[in-house]
């Protein structure tokens, strides 16, 4: 770990942190709520010894990059914005690209947008789902789940925040971590975070190392950042109309584990293996699932999942090679 470089870039309005090693072709790694760089640091030291560079920054709102205040600042224009910057910055003009959790969604949208900068995507957990131009995202939840369901829990600005601060951090980034529960994740009002029980003992791909990291981070910068992702869901969706319809025109691999609640999410299987991605996906030519794991897939699986980004990646590398 010791090895992996970290600078600060600026890019789109704020100073973006970076964790970087190796050299080579380069990775984008991209991480989701409530992650940090941290999440990649497996897949960073691998790539790195595999002749990649491997680059991992904290987004917006994340660790020791900036935080601006207001939700109306983490659409996903400006999400996307602060990635071509920062490729801009490095001098980088296409990468191979690794999306987790909120990260794959902006993955996706980086590739609809600025296909010019990604030679292949592996995306994991969150598929992409087509802009619906008849309901708003956290509505559509709304009606599917209840105001019960975490998103919606987490649109008003303060309320999630004061619950998250009535329970230890590392046991909160704990509870995220270990969940097994591949149903809607409803919390209540009256239960709250605060009201959850304690998880349980840490498996043994999470050390307690890695929770005083994210534990230690996100006490000093607080759970806003990431919460503002979700708060700007909705104005996203109206800012992205311009894009409707648009396909996904990089090759994909998508990897997701079977108890991931995004993928038990109802109608999901099927519109990911009845030929649904595919057709807003055209160029997916692979898809993965893992068995027996869970949301945090490149945590807690992390030497399968390398292989099956380096895998994929590996035939674009050749290609690239053999044309020189």
């Amino acid at each position: 770990m010791e090895k992996i470089e970290h600078t600060t870039v600026s890019t789109n309005g704020i100073n973006m942190h970076v964790a970087s090693i190796g050299s080579g072709p380069v990775i984008l790694f991209l991480h989701g709520f409530p992650d940090l760089w941290y999440s990649w640091r497996h897949q960073l030291l691998s790539f790195a010894a595999l002749g990649y560079r491997a680059i991992a920054p904290d987004l917006r709102g994340y660790g020791d990059s900036d935080a601006p205040p207001s939700p109306e600042s983490y659409t996903i224009l400006h999400i996307v914005g602060d990635l071509v910057g920062l490729l801009d910055s490095l001098g980088v003009d296409r990468v191979f690209l690794v999306g987790h959790d909120w990260g794959a969604i902006v993955a996706w949208w980086l590739c609809m947008i600025r296909p010019d900068r990604v030679k292949a995507l592996v995306n994991t957990s969150v598929v992409f789902n087509p802009r619906n131009p008849s309901v708003k995202p956290v509505d559509k939840f709304r009606d599917l789940f209840g105001d019960d369901y975490y998103v919606c829990r987490f649109q008003e600005t303060g309320e999630i925040e004061e619950d998250f601060a009535q329970v230890d951090t590392k046991k909160l980034i704990t509870r995220f971590f270990v969940s097994r529960n591949p149903r809607p994740p409803c919390i209540p009002k009256s239960v709250g975070f605060r009201g959850l029980p304690d998880p349980p003992s840490l498996p043994a791909w999470l050390t307690e190392q890695d929770v005083s990291f994210y534990g230690d981070k996100f006490s000093q910068k607080g759970f806003t950042g990431g919460l503002n992702y979700y708060r700007a869901m909705n104005l996203s969706w109206e800012l992205t109309a311009p894009w409707a319809g648009l396909q996904i025109k990089v090759p994909v691999k998508f990897i997701v584990g079977d108890l991931d609640i995004t993928y038990n999410i109802p109608g999901t299987k099927e519109y990911i293996h009845g030929g649904g991605l595919k057709k807003h996906v055209p160029f997916l030519q692979e898809v993965v699932v893992m068995e027996g794991v869970g949301h945090f897939l490149q945590q807690e699986k992390p030497d399968e999942v390398t292989d099956h980004i380096y895998g994929f990646f590996e035939k674009f590398r050749t290609r690239e090679t053999s044309s020189l």
